[in-house]
């Protein structure tokens, strides 16, 4: 069976206390911009830095490497999934929440 080869990508997690979309910097900073996160192209150094956030679980809950690709304004997501949480929380007031 053939191995796919690597593809660029960044560590992303949600933040504790906020629950809000992080991304992982190359001065293990945590961002809520994408653009400013580190793209890893290195599987090795994409283990390692995924190792570096799960040893936080005090700041970030749930972090996992997310495909992404180079852009002139740093990295982008290329799945669905990634972009959706670029935009920030999807939950607002309706129904009942609405008149709380």
């Amino acid at each position: 069976m053939t191995r796919r080869p690597f593809t660029p990508k960044v560590v992303t997690a949600n933040a504790l206390l906020e629950g809000d979309v992080v991304w992982l910097t190359a001065e293990d900073a945590w961002t809520r911009d994408i653009a400013e996160a580190e793209l890893i192209e290195d599987e090795a150094h994409g283990q390692i830095r995924l190792l570096h956030a799960e040893a936080q679980p005090d700041v970030v809950v749930g972090p996992y490497l997310a495909d992404a690709e180079p852009t002139p304004k740093g990295p982008a997501p290329v799945h669905f999934r990634e972009a959706f949480r670029t935009r920030g929380p999807s939950n607002y007031p309706h129904g009942k929440q609405a008149g709380d």
